[in-house]
């Protein structure tokens, strides 16, 4: 029994152990789950998800890298909030960190009189006191400004190179900017002459070290050129330079192309100096240049503002004055002309002249002769009051040999020239000729009292001015446009309609033909075209004809009331250019119509446009007129009387009462002589000339 009972008890026992262990190992595995749970989340939310939780029983193990020592510790020490951190084991590391790179080391040393300045960051390593020490005596007195920097970095590859190469040249360059980086050094100087710039640049060539990238940039102060001078010879051998001096490239290039202008080739050079006269040297050079290339001959000298010019005999004395006077007239202030043209040996002197003209735009030229530089300014002064300000262009030369009362002589002629509307105005010591155009029908015998009243009456005189009425201001004429647009606004007013399928013009469109007529008033000496369109009902090539016609017709009725029809040609379009839609009756109506285009703004008398026999395209020697004739040989009216000729106008009423009948009949072909209704038309593409008559067939256009 007591054996039994103490077998009981152990077994009791050992369950009891048994259980307890079990118990225990469970309550360890939640507990080992539970913590690494929590802390996993913990640093997740809290971006150190880099870390890895191990937990074995209550112990916990931190492994992985962070990226930094910093959030290592961070993140070790956020655990210890959860767990005790005598059960943590810390296994993580940081990653391993690159080396810093190296700043990029510099040193410029700048030398000029005040010293030697060193700026930059070297390497520590450098002896910068050796350095300092090695330029003073280079700097004498004035010494060496050290502001560099240093970093305790290894030395870059080429930097001790580059560096001794660097402090061997600011020895040797008084005035100078020495960089120097690993490799590479670059050297900005200034010399004493340009002689000293080519030694300075072989030499930095030459001792460069192989491997050493150089760069420099040498300068030379430009000299001084006392005096300031060019030269410029054209001759038999071509044209040249003997001397050339500029101020700046700019002016050089400048004086270089002109000379090239001139006849110049070949390599042509220009001395950049200082010294010059005037800011404005390369503009004087430029014209001088210019003047000799036109007279082929000779040569130009500037000996600062001096400037010589000799013209050879061969050069017309005409040429002479035109040229010189234009250079002497139009130089830069500060320079003076002095030209001679060098006689032809027995030849008789030429005479003196001076000639103003003016263009039909009011811009007026003074060219020839005046007394001296106060007559030069007094007769431009008193052209620009009578002729406006910035119209007048002055190319007059100096000549101290003219005849007594030169200065009067010119002025009068001035004076006459502001009575022109375009003309020239000559004077000679002998004689004054006046020629142009003046919209003042009294302007010859305004000239004549201005000359006379002037130089006396035994003045001699040559007048030949000209009456243009579309000048003269107390007439008002219309020009060509005003007429086209005065025209056109009568259409506007009062369309011109037709009969449907007809070039006959519509009974309630005779009152649109009466303002039509009153709208040429003054306006027939301009060469208009008188253009017809259709719409696009119908064929084409029929519309074409018809549009033809009506523009005929509408030229026709002018003459019928007594309008010269001399410059105005008729030109149909057909359904081309329309100006509204086609696809509705309103559209069509505004298609439907006739324009009036200007051919030429200039105005053209009645007289000067004929028609040869027989033409069919209605243009003689390439001017345009009307191509639908109405005599019998298809010409146009007299043009030149003030009404049309009788049998016009009679051919014109037979043709007028017989128009409704032939609009319905066809061309038969049949060989009889031409009448009103069988008229020559313009046609694209065919110089045969069509019939008026209109196919039966043709719908409404």
């Amino acid at each position: 029994m007591r054996t039994r009972a103490t077998l009981l008890t152990t077994a009791a026992f050992v369950l009891a152990l048994v259980v307890s262990a079990v118990i225990a190992g469970g309550a360890a595995t939640v507990i080992e789950k539970s913590t690494k749970q929590e802390v996993r989340v913990a640093m997740e939310a809290q971006g150190y998800g880099w870390m890895n939780i191990h937990a074995d029983g209550l112990q916990v193990t931190l492994t992985g890298t962070a990226p930094t020592e910093a959030e290592r510790f961070r993140a070790v020490s956020e655990v210890d909030k959860y767990i005790d951190s005598s059960r943590v084991v810390d296994n993580t590391d940081t990653e391993v960190a690159q080396d810093i790179t190296p700043p990029a080391f510099s040193l410029e040393m700048l030398r000029n009189e005040n010293g030697i300045s060193l700026i930059g960051l070297v390497p520590a390593s450098i002896d910068r006191a050796a350095i300092v020490e090695k330029l003073s005596k280079v700097a004498g007195d004035e010494g060496v400004t050290d502001m560099l920097e240093s970093a305790d970095y290894p030395v870059p590859g080429g930097w001790d190179e580059a560096m001794s190469f660097g402090l061997r040249t600011l020895e040797t360059l008084p005035r100078s900017k020495v960089s120097v980086t690993a490799g590479n050094v670059s050297v900005q100087a200034i010399t004493d002459s340009v002689a000293e710039k080519g030694r300075v640049e072989t030499s930095l060539a030459r001792s460069r070290p192989s491997d050493l990238k150089l760069d420099f940039d040498i300068s030379a102060p430009r000299p001084v050129i006392t005096p300031f001078t060019l030269r410029f010879i054209v001759d038999k051998d071509g044209a040249r330079f003997d001397a050339c001096s500029a101020d700046t490239e700019k002016a050089r290039d400048r004086i270089l192309a002109a000379a090239r202008a001139a006849g110049a080739k070949g390599t042509l050079s220009c001395t950049i100096g200082m010294g010059t006269p005037s800011p404005q040297w390369a503009a004087a050079a430029e014209m001088a240049i210019k003047a000799m290339g036109q007279l082929g001959a000779g040569s130009v000298t500037f000996s600062d503002a001096d400037i010589a010019l000799d013209a050879k005999p061969t050069v017309p004395q005409k040429t002479f004055d035109d040229v010189v006077g234009e250079l002497e007239s139009n130089l830069p202030p500060v320079f003076s002309l002095k030209a001679t043209l060098e006689p032809v040996p027995n030849a008789k002197a030429a005479e003196a002249e001076f000639i103003a003209t003016r263009d039909g735009k009011g811009q007026v030229e003074l060219k020839g002769r005046v007394l001296d530089a106060r007559q030069r300014e007094a007769v431009e002064s008193f052209a620009r009051a009578k002729l406006g300000h910035d119209n007048v262009h002055g190319a007059t030369r100096v000549d101290k040999e003219l005849p007594a009362g030169w200065p009067v002589r010119t002025m009068a002629g001035v004076e006459a020239l502001a009575i022109l509307h375009d003309g020239t105005v000559t004077v000679t010591p002998k004689l004054i000729t006046v020629t142009g155009t003046s919209g003042d029908s009294q302007a010859s015998d305004t000239i004549s009292r201005i000359l006379t009243s002037q130089l006396g009456e035994a003045v001699q005189m040559d007048l030949k001015v000209s009456y243009d009425k579309r000048l003269d201001p107390t007439l008002a004429l219309p020009d060509g446009k005003e007429c086209v647009a005065r025209l056109n606004g009568a259409l506007a007013q009062k369309k011109v309609n037709f009969d449907p399928g007809s070039a006959q013009v519509s009974t309630d469109s005779l009152p649109a033909l009466d303002a039509l007529a009153g709208a040429m008033k003054n306006c027939t000496e301009f060469r208009m075209e008188v253009a017809g369109y259709t719409d696009n009902q119908g064929r084409e090539e029929m519309n074409l004809q018809l549009s033809q016609e009506r523009a005929q017709a509408v030229i026709r009725g002018l003459l019928d009331r007594g309008i010269l029809i001399g410059n105005l040609v008729a030109k149909g379009y057909g359904e081309d250019q329309p100006i509204a839609s086609n696809d509705t009756e309103e559209g069509r109506e505004e298609n439907r119509r006739i324009e009036f285009v200007l051919l030429d703004e200039t105005p053209v008398d009645e007289g000067e446009t004929s028609a040869p026999d027989g033409a069919s395209d209605g243009a003689s020697d390439g001017e345009p007129h009307w191509d639908g004739a109405v005599t019998e040989d298809g010409a146009p009216a007299d043009e030149g009387a003030a009404q049309p000729a009788a049998d016009a106008v009679e051919a014109t009423d037979e043709a007028a009462a017989t128009e409704q009948g032939a609009s319905d009949t066809t061309d038969t072909g049949a060989a009889e002589p031409a009448t009103q209704d069988e008229i020559p038309v313009e046609t694209p593409g065919n110089d045969t000339p069509r019939p008026k008559t209109r196919p039966q067939d043709l719908t409404k256009g």
